[in-house]
């Protein structure tokens, strides 16, 4: 009954003048098997006392009127019967024939109790919690021990977390679920003191505070059932299981539950499907980590979804709650509580699905919750778990093609879930799911230090900007993690190069002659990538094609000499949501492709410089879409990048002259990545940039209606053959490009119309001029000259 892992001394187990043994029982037949436990010197023989032994009921009444004001200080230990599913295959679990006896075989009614205590002895035990001596009950919970009635809760809480320890101990960890958890707040002296100062400062009646806190916690808190966990994993498991094979880094779980001893977690994984969290969940429990509190959206809180998935743990919290103290308080300290207790969390810091197939820019909202747990010394630390998840192919990315060139979003209910799980019932290959390195949130916020030593209400401008940024380096972290672990699959790498003949078809033949050398230069690298080899080989290769084709990503033609193979003419998006899964793996190659072919343009002796100036520009171009390094590391890297092209390239431009044979050398490396890689990004940002450039300075921009009318005159220049290909004309990539325009100053009418007009048109004609040194590229591209083919 001492938190977390202490333990009593074993002088204190051994001398007692007296036993209180707290019994938790729901039925006679629980209550004569403690009896006859206790009779038969079960005590005894557990902690080795011959004290005498009184039984108490473990409730707050009870335990209030019999043990709360009494003057010695006996043993403290609670005692409860513990009901166990049948075994299958060495393992105790509730399956759905278990519920043929109307009854949940860890809570059978008092019937199947009493049968079973003859036909399977084996199916339960009595159990008993860590004990606790009551002046030590006292020592730990100081403010409730002033009062008796607070006191009396406080002991029963602590009796109840003791048994689920006991129980944890014997059915696995996967099954650690809290109990009370909305008492236990609303009896936190701290807590209700934040209520009374919020009352204070909002001249409120602190009654009608203290009822919005209960109701917004008892909206909030995940009332976790194993029941519901055990029945819930194995109906949505078929949803997941007959689709892909799950390739998880056991190496990875190996070092996380060692970790998750001493540490809550906080798993914070890609978000690419809706299946996401049950492919993670059901990794987890496999390996026996306590089940996550999985924050959600509310947009899942439909019948009967929203119950169940409460149920198993998901926390569901409003969309928005804008100045709303009281809800702010009720989750900043509903967080607070669950990483105190080492409960681990998990959410989606994308805030929703990629559409893009690469990960989004983070938002803050939960970081920053997490920050104030930890500032508020509530917690010592938290490590967060960057989490890949990566599948080979998704049935779900045709709807998200739909969203992207305008069309609605299909409003989640039965409906939407009978066919989303209708439509999983297909063989999609590997969904890999990879483990970052595990990243302790103190070090990174500086908890100890500024700026989050602070005042939880701090109004100094300099401290709320020192945090902000301290949570947005955490993030910007995290999803370089993801992105380190993330595994380049086969269909990503087939995309990759399909997408970059501009709707030519290829043979098999002309198509591995274009992969090999980007596999060359992956292995060269030590980039991680799932079942790559089958690349090499004419049948696996087939085989990948094929499946594409299935999907309706590649179409095949077959009349011919030898099956050719192109992107679908309607499933650009799809595939360049495949290839975007890896495409982080090759913006620095190229961004110096593009680097270099600006150098060369420039005069001798300024060619290098130019060719710099063009990358740091072209990084900033893209910070919107990727996470690019600090400008020192950045410039490392992509030195690094060019070693690999011409390993004496530092003498050839002692000179600060590029040359000509920097583009042969790029050329001789069998492929070039600038208009695979960067090309829709840039052509989604020229769209934007023109359509800002021919409007009015003086009106204000409707960020809304600027992405309609992208993606309108998206399609138009699309068939103009302005653009190269559909991928560009997406709303995801054109809300990037109107946040880059906004970031540069060319979206919100102010000073000089004619500057800012000026500026827009110098922006739109640096894009064209980006696009026609990106067609150079695609030039020199051995997939793009037939000869070479």
């Amino acid at each position: 009954m001492l938190d977390h892992d202490s333990r009593l001394p074993e002088a204190a187990l051994s001398s007692p003048q007296s036993v209180v043994a707290l019994v938790d029982a729901t039925s006679r037949v629980e209550r004569e098997l403690i009896g006859h436990w206790l009779a038969e010197g079960g005590i005894t023989q557990e902690f080795g006392t011959s004290a005498p032994v009184t039984q108490i009921d473990l409730d707050p009444a009870a335990v209030t009127d019999r043990l709360v004001r009494r003057g010695d200080d006996p043993l403290v230990v609670p005692v409860r019967v513990l009901w166990l599913p049948p075994e299958r295959d060495g393992v105790r679990r509730t399956t759905f024939s278990d519920l043929l006896t109307m009854s949940n075989p860890r809570k059978p009614h008092r019937f199947m109790q009493r049968r079973l205590l003859g036909k399977a002895p084996d199916r339960h035990l009595v159990l008993t919690g860590q004990p606790a001596r009551l002046s030590e009950l006292r020592a730990n919970n100081p403010a409730s021990a002033i009062v008796p009635d607070a006191f009396g809760r406080a002991i029963v809480r602590a009796g109840i977390v003791a048994l689920e320890r006991a129980e944890r101990a014997v059915i696995g960890d996967r099954y650690k679920v809290p109990r009370l958890v909305v008492e236990e707040i609303l009896d936190s002296p701290e807590f209700l003191r934040r209520l009374d100062t919020i009352a204070v400062e909002a001249g409120l009646p602190p009654r009608e505070v203290y009822r919005r806190a209960e109701k917004g916690l008892r909206e909030l808190v995940a009332a976790q059932s194993r029941l519901v966990s055990d029945l819930f994993t194995q109906a949505m498991r078929p949803v997941h299981a007959s689709t892909w094979n799950v390739d998880a880094d056991e190496t990875g779980l190996d070092r996380l539950r060692s970790l998750n001893r001493r540490y809550p977690l906080v798993f914070l994984p890609s978000h690419r499907s809706y299946v996401d969290a049950f492919v993670l969940g059901d990794i987890l429990a496999r390996n026996d980590f306590p089940p996550n509190h999985v924050v959600g959206g509310a947009n899942l809180k439909f019948w009967p979804i929203g119950p169940i998935a409460r149920r198993t743990g998901t926390v569901f919290i409003r969309r928005s709650f804008g100045d709303d103290e009281v809800y702010k308080a009720v989750v900043e300290e509903y967080f607070a509580y669950l990483l105190s207790k080492r409960f681990n969390l998990e959410w989606y810091f994308e805030g929703g699905r990629t559409r893009t197939g690469k990960l989004r820019p983070p938002r803050y909202g939960l970081l920053n919750y997490l920050a104030a747990a930890l500032r508020s010394k509530r917690i010592d630390d938290v490590m967060l778990v960057p989490v890949s998840i990566t599948y080979e192919r998704l049935n779900e990315i045709g709807a998200i093609a739909v969203e992207q060139t305008g069309g609605g979003k299909q409003a989640e209910g039965l409906t939407w879930l009978a066919r989303y799980v209708r439509n999983q019932q297909h063989s999609a290959g590997h969904v890999y799911v990879r483990f970052g390195t595990p990243l302790s949130a103190r070090e990174r916020l500086a908890v100890h230090g500024d700026p989050l030593t602070a005042h939880p209400n701090s109004t100094d401008e300099l401290t709320v900007e020192a945090e902000h940024l301290a949570v947005q380096r955490l993030a910007f972290e995290v999803a370089v993690g993801i992105n380190e672990v993330t595994p380049i699959t086969v269909n990503a790498l087939t995309t990759l190069v399909l997408l970059g003949v501009h709707e030519r078809a290829l043979t098999r033949a002309e198509l591995r002659t274009a992969i090999a050398p980007v596999l060359g230069y992956i292995e060269s690298r030590g980039l991680p990538g799932g079942e790559l080899g089958t690349l090499r080989d004419d049948h696996g290769l087939a085989v990948v094609l094929e499946q594409l084709a299935v999907a309706t990503v590649v179409t095949v033609y077959r009349a011919g000499l030898e099956p050719v193979y192109a992107i679908n003419a309607g499933a650009h998006l799809e595939a360049a949501f495949y290839r975007n899964s890896a495409v982080h793996w090759f913006v620095n190659r190229a961004i110096l492709e593009l680097a270099v072919l600006t150098g060369v343009e420039a005069p001798e002796g300024d060619q290098l410089r130019a060719g710099w100036d063009a990358a740091y520009r072209l990084r900033d171009l893209l910070k919107f879409e990727f996470f690019f390094p600090e400008r020192a590391e950045f410039t490392s890297q992509l030195d690094a990048e060019m070693l690999r092209v011409d390993p004496e390239w530092h003498s050839r431009t002692a000179a600060g002259t590029l040359g000509s044979e920097i583009l042969a050398r790029l050329a001789d490396s069998g492929f070039m990545m600038a208009h695979r890689v960067l090309r829709s990004f840039f052509d989604a940002q020229l769209v934007v940039a023109e359509r800002l450039a021919a409007r009015d300075p003086v009106i204000d921009v409707d960020r809304k209606a600027l992405i309609d009318e992208c993606l309108q005159v998206g399609k138009q220049m699309l068939l103009q053959q302005r653009l190269h290909s559909p991928e560009s004309v997406s709303s995801e990539l054109f809300g990037s490009a109107v946040k880059l325009a906004d970031n540069h100053g060319l979206l919100t009418p102010a000073g000089d119309p004619a500057d800012l007009a000026a500026r827009r048109s110098a922006f739109a004609a640096e894009l064209r001029a980006i696009g026609q040194r990106i067609s150079r590229a695609a030039t020199l591209d051995p997939s793009n000259r037939r000869e070479a083919l």
